[in-house]
């Protein structure tokens, strides 16, 4: 027995393996073990230097076989965790990298549960050097937090670490701010380094935003730690917060992946041809190509903003006057790149949740000049914070100093056409905004002889075509405007809302076509136009065992209806068709509160009006029913790629369109690689294509091809032209003696 307690104290995983097997015979073992465990422990807190190898190979098996004496073994993950997080920075790297593994091993033997785990991972974050380490941190957090929401919501888990990731940010929200522009070199100093420099509040935006991307999280609590975030004095905690709203997140910036920039093509080319040929490798080689090429694409794709994070903002009202205030106090402070940052949230905020902060208009006007860096973003900025219930007196000082500032003969015809594009997009939001004289002056450009300027001011004369024809002349109003003003048409005035919708247009169309296709099956069509979408189940069933009995009418000529359209629908004697000839063309259906309409109906009346429209152009219906026609094509091409809002706009709507834009350096640098394709080598193959040893042209070669006015302007030919007759007399007998010698 002695022998065998020597042999098994010596080999630690014969142990660990006869344990597993049979834990109550081995049980002596283990306790030994573990006393051996708990006085080497006191030792590696006073000396970490000392036995800890033999530490870390004594926690190894301590956690393979806890499980199997759980009471024993209770202390156990707290003595790791404390170990980790009060001595942290003692120990060597090789023990932190076992004590964290030991730590997930004993959360995947459900030892300990995940919140004890992830309140021991989540401070090591901001605290750890190693690449590698914190990526194996960072993996096993968001690994363990998707494996608990896999199947239904954990909530308490998620409740509690939502709660952590709040207290991670507010750590150091009590700082001063410090700027991106050097005016503030440094903060206060605080007790906590990390807090300080905000690396907590970091990691905790950088996980919310994972655990959104990922569609872990889709409530309003992820969406409350980034809005936090927004106003942390930390400037990248800041970015990293806006950017989230935005939908421009860079991701190398937050994730430790190294793979970010995605496989090398020339090497995995070169790889193919260096490496042994095998059969499965060019399948290999193809997979990986379509994946760099995916990861390419999905890098320069535009990005979108989030809308569903915007919308589910607490006190929306609230968040865009913080932001606001926080913009205005610190301008000396941040850069101009963050500041336009700010700008871009808070207008979108603006215009999602249709919100005043009138402030915002005054603050920047100082900003709309045409030599303003970064100007298209601004005004992008601008244009989105504006909506139907923005105040006009608010926006007409901002439309001044547009026009102003951008439209005036003294700059460029882009800088008009920005000018005149930043001033519709406003005015469409806010038609109230302009005034009738500057309107008429901007009109006039229509007829500058720039294509954009004058795509910019036509835009402009068609907007208030639509929504006030009044504002404009007469013979610019045009004929549908004009028909209109006088039927008695006249635009809303600011705070008065359309009347509710009576009707859906084309809904009679729709009711036509489904009595055509009635003779289908009604179940099978239903439950396809349901297909993909989420629907909760029909209460027919239920109906149906309620005691309602099915009664046969005794006379045939009875037909009880509650719907104006069943009736109309319905066969009338030989004598009372008309042909084709609707009596009543402006009648209402009742349709849309008789039947829940399914996506498929919704497409089927697009249709149906781009058929209508389709008819109404070819019948003379004007230009009035080609743009109703184009509405309703882009409205259906909407559909198909996916819901969208008309809400934000980007730079290339300001700018319009141009003759050529300048290209970036990345534009010319495919410009440039393209042109290499299929040559050779680079330099010129002159002189070496037909030759059996490669070599250079002669300078007798070269002088054949020169052009005869470089030979005329020569010194040597101006030479000859100058030379006196004892020159040309010497030259001449040196030639006849040259020839004599040659002869001979």
């Amino acid at each position: 027995m002695g022998g065998r307690g020597v042999l098994l104290t010596s080999n630690l995983p014969q142990l660990q393996n006869l344990i597993k097997r049979d834990p109550v015979s081995y049980k002596e073992e283990f306790l030994q073990q573990w006393n051996h465990y708990d006085s080497i422990r006191q030792i590696f807190q006073i000396n970490p230097d000392e036995q800890a190898q033999h530490f870390r190979e004594l926690v190894s098996f301590i956690s393979q076989v806890a499980q199997c004496y759980p009471k024993e073994t209770k202390d156990f993950p707290s003595h790791l965790s404390t170990l980790l997080l009060e001595n942290y920075g003692t120990i060597t790297p090789d023990t932190r990298k076992t004590l964290v593994q030991n730590l997930v091993m004993l959360r995947n033997k459900d030892v300990i549960t995940s919140i004890e785990l992830l309140k021991s991972l989540f401070p090591l974050l901001p605290r750890t050097t190693s690449s590698t380490l914190r990526a194996f941190i960072r993996k096993t957090i968001l690994s363990d937090i998707r494996t608990a929401n896999l199947r239904t919501k954990n909530h308490k888990l998620n409740r509690a670490v939502q709660a952590m990731l709040f207290t991670m940010v507010e750590r150091g929200m009590d700082a001063e701010v410090v700027g991106d522009k050097g005016k503030l070199r440094s903060a206060g100093p605080t007790s906590d380094t990390t807090a300080n420099n905000g690396e907590d509040a970091m990691w905790a935006v950088i996980l919310t935003k994972e655990l959104w991307r990922k569609g872990i999280w889709t409530d309003a609590k992820p969406v409350s730690i980034v809005a936090l975030g927004c106003f942390h004095p930390v400037m990248k905690v800041q970015s990293a917060s806006i950017h989230f709203f935005l939908g421009s997140d860079d991701e190398k910036e937050d994730s430790d992946d190294e793979d970010d920039e995605g496989p090398d093509v020339r090497a995995l080319h070169h790889r193919r041809e260096v490496n042994k040929k095998r059969r499965g490798d060019d399948k290999k080689l193809q997979k990986q190509l379509n994946a760099a090429k995916k990861k390419k694409y999905n890098k320069n794709a535009p990005t979108t903003p989030n809308f569903p994070a915007l919308q589910l903002l607490n006190d929306p009202q609230t968040f865009a006057e913080k932001l606001y205030d926080n913009l205005s106090r610190y301008d000396k402070r941040f850069s101009l790149e963050h500041k336009i940052l700010i700008m871009q949230l808070l207008s979108r905020v603006m215009g999602a949740h249709k919100l005043c902060v009138l402030s915002f208009y005054t603050y920047i006007v100082k900003y709309l000049t045409y030599h303003q860096l970064r100007v298209p973003s601004i005004l992008v900025a601008l244009a989105q914070s504006v909506h139907d219930l923005t105040p006009p007196d608010a926006l007409t000082p901002v439309v001044q100093k547009l026009a102003a500032e951008f439209v005036h003969p003294g700059v460029g015809s882009e800088v008009i056409a920005a000018g005149i594009n930043s001033i519709r997009e406003v005015c469409r939001r806010q038609p109230w905004a302009m005034e009738e004289d500057l309107l008429g002056d901007l009109i006039e450009y229509r007829r500058s002889r720039d294509q954009a300027v004058t795509a910019a001011a036509r835009g402009l004369l068609q907007l208030y075509r639509e929504v006030n024809p009044g504002m404009l002349k007469r013979r610019e109003r045009g004929k549908d405007a004009s028909i209109g003003m006088n039927k008695g048409g006249q635009p809303l005035p600011f705070g008065h809302s359309a009347d509710a919708a009576v009707d859906i247009e084309g809904l009679m169309k729709l009711r036509e076509e489904e009595m055509g296709s009635s003779n289908n099956d009604g179940e099978d069509d239903e439950a396809a136009a349901w297909e993909g979408w989420d629907v909760e189940t029909d209460s027919d069933s239920e109906s149906e065992s309620e005691g309602w009995i099915d009664v046969d009418s005794e006379g045939d000529d009875v037909e009880v209806s509650d719907s104006e359209d069943e009736r109309e629908s319905a066969p009338k004697p030989p004598g009372e068709a008309d042909a084709g000839i609707d009596p009543n063309p402006n009648r209402i259906s009742t349709l849309a509160t008789t039947k829940i309409l399914t996506p498929a109906d919704f497409a089927l009346l697009n249709d149906l009006r781009i058929q209508a429209a389709t008819k109404a152009i070819e019948s003379g219906g004007g230009s009035k029913a080609k743009r109703k026609l184009e509405a309703l094509e882009a409205n259906k091409r909407a559909m198909q790629t996916g819901p969208s809002d008309g809400t934000f706009i980007s730079e290339n709507d300001i700018l319009g369109p141009r003759k050529k834009a300048k290209a970036d350096y990345a534009e010319r640098i495919a410009s440039i690689e393209k042109g290499r394709e299929g040559r050779e080598k680079y330099g010129s193959l002159k002189g070496k294509k037909n030759k059996e040893s490669p070599s250079s042209s002669t300078n007798r070669e070269k002088a054949r091809n020169k052009p005869i006015m470089m030979i005329l302007s020569s010194g040597a030919v101006r030479g000859k032209k100058k030379a006196s007759l004892r020159e040309k007399q010497q030259k001449l007998r040196a030639h006849i003696e040259r020839a004599k010698k040659s002869y001979h």
